[in-house]
């Protein structure tokens, strides 16, 4: 068991969870205690033990799912002795064993009976999800990825194509539309009021949800047996939030980068704090140490420093808010003012081909996600058409505020440098160097990406300090907690 212990942590440890050595020990003392022929307490248990921050539950849950998924028990044991030992062995030997063994014990095809027809499959997928049938969900689940599925043994996939061909086949959203109309038809359409629609729409959602992820772990239980638990997790693989790419987001990630962020930037806030606190010393005080090398007989043994007055800097950040860039715009204005207190000033600045300055939303807003909502309705940032125009933008900027910049001042831009082919005005860039203490330009595209197209990062690249790849809110962490 301790063997597989260490392989599931290692899986952890290859997602991106931050997993101790204290905590393995904390792992591997809970097991002791628990029945591992129990699937849910093992989950419980690992999860209590490992796992550290809420926003790393999926990813464990998905780890867990691949992992201990349920198989046969020779398959457990295959994996357990490792390749040329043999099966030798009950079900009964490790935890896999014990949870891996099919629920129903049967194997795929529902064990050997004929199997359904496509008008009988979705007669029975109506009744699951008109009763919320749970005790059918599972047989349901596997006759459909018999029929619909088309998986293919030894194929290195991670599942996701399967589940879509599937879940297609089925027209689940479909089935949920008819049984919202076949509920207002038996209330009798009148008396059912929005309450009980909406209420029911959540319910007959529910249970849709419910079959698609008895669909899923059916798939991922398959998968798991023809090819290995080990072997699934590397194509199924789900990032952690601060890990996933902004720019390519989905519209849910986007949601979990936002509960993200928040704790995130209260962390970096306090870790600064203290840095600042912690500084190293002043430079020397040679009068204070001549003095007090008199009581050694005037050998300066214990230098003494001058107490540090570390200058906050100043940050001016111009941020490029048009398309897929708006979204890592958002999360870098968001951070730079959740640790405002950390520089003397913060100035923001958003443009697409026109700029205009957004400092006043965030001096207003009491959470900084308050203001970055209201620069989408309130920035005046078109120019003309409303499509990137780097130049046209720096140049604006510099024509309004190039002279509020001081050799105290870094300035941040923002973007992937893709204008569309207008004149860059690099010269803007030069010019800021010129003025600033240091300026840097975020790019959220790859670095393979860059000088691609219509980009002209390199260009601007030439007069600026340092040109930075940042797609992820871990490498935005660690920026920001640089120039702070």
């Amino acid at each position: 068991m301790l063997d597989i212990l260490n392989r599931f942590i290692v899986a952890l440890r290859a997602s991106g969870l931050p997993v101790s050595m204290t905590e393995h020990l904390d792992a591997a003392e809970a097991i002791a205690h628990i029945d591992l022929g129990n699937r849910e307490h093992l989950r419980s248990a690992l999860r209590a033990t490992l796992v550290k921050d809420e926003s790393h539950f999926d990813a464990f849950e998905l780890a867990f799912e691949v992992f201990f998924a349920v198989r046969s028990a020779e398959r457990a044991l295959e994996e357990l002795e490792g390749p040329g030992e043999g099966g030798a062995g009950t079900e009964d030997e490790g935890p896999e064993g014990a949870m891996g063994a099919s629920q129903n014990g049967e194997g795929e095809g529902g064990g050997g009976e004929p199997p359904m027809s496509e008008e009988e499959l979705s007669h029975l997928v109506d009744q699951v999800l008109r009763q919320d049938d749970k005790s059918r969900q599972n047989m349901v689940a596997r006759e459909s990825v018999d029929r619909y599925s088309g998986i293919e043994p030894g194929r290195p996939v991670g599942g996701t194509y399967y589940l879509f061909k599937t879940l297609r086949a089925l027209e689940l959203e479909q089935r949920g539309e008819r049984l919202l109309e076949e509920e207002r038809e038996r209330r009798g359409g009148g008396k059912f009021s929005n309450l009980e629609e909406r209420l029911t729409k959540d319910e007959i959602g529910a249970r849709i949800d419910g079959l698609k992820k008895a669909i899923e772990a059916e798939i991922r239980r398959r998968l798991v047996e023809d090819r290995g638990s080990e072997a699934l997790a590397k194509s199924v693989r789900k990032p952690l939030p601060e890990d996933v790419d902004v720019m390519h987001a989905t519209r849910d990630e986007l949601v979990d980068l936002e509960h993200a962020l928040r704790p995130l930037s209260r962390k970096l806030a306090v870790r600064l704090a203290r840095k600042r606190r912690h500084k190293r010393k002043g430079s020397l005080d040679f009068r204070q140490t001549v003095r007090h090398s008199l009581s050694t007989g005037g050998v300066p043994i214990e230098p003494k420093f001058k107490n540090p007055r570390p200058a906050k800097p100043e940050i001016m950040v111009i941020a490029d808010v048009s398309g897929s860039v708006a979204s890592f715009a958002r999360f870098t204005l968001h951070l730079v003012y959740a640790i405002a207190e950390q520089f003397s000033k913060v100035r923001a600045f958003v443009f697409v081909d026109g700029i205009d300055e957004v400092t006043h939303l965030f001096d207003a807003a009491d959470d900084p996600m308050d203001a970055v909502a209201r620069i989408n309705s309130e920035a005046n940032v078109v120019y003309v058409d409303g499509h990137s125009d780097y130049g046209h933008a720096l140049k604006s900027f510099h024509e309004q505020w190039a002279k509020d910049i001081t050799p105290r001042t870094s300035v941040l831009i923002l973007g992937d440098a893709r204008s569309n082919y207008h004149a860059s005005e690099s010269w803007v860039v030069a010019d800021l160097q010129h003025r600033a203490r240091h300026v840097y330009w975020l790019n959220p595209e790859p670095y393979n990406y860059w000088g691609s197209g219509d980009s002209i990062v390199r260009e601007y690249g030439e007069y600026c300090d340092r040109v930075v790849e940042v797609r992820t809110l871990r490498q935005l962490e660690q920026f920001v907690g640089e120039l702070a």
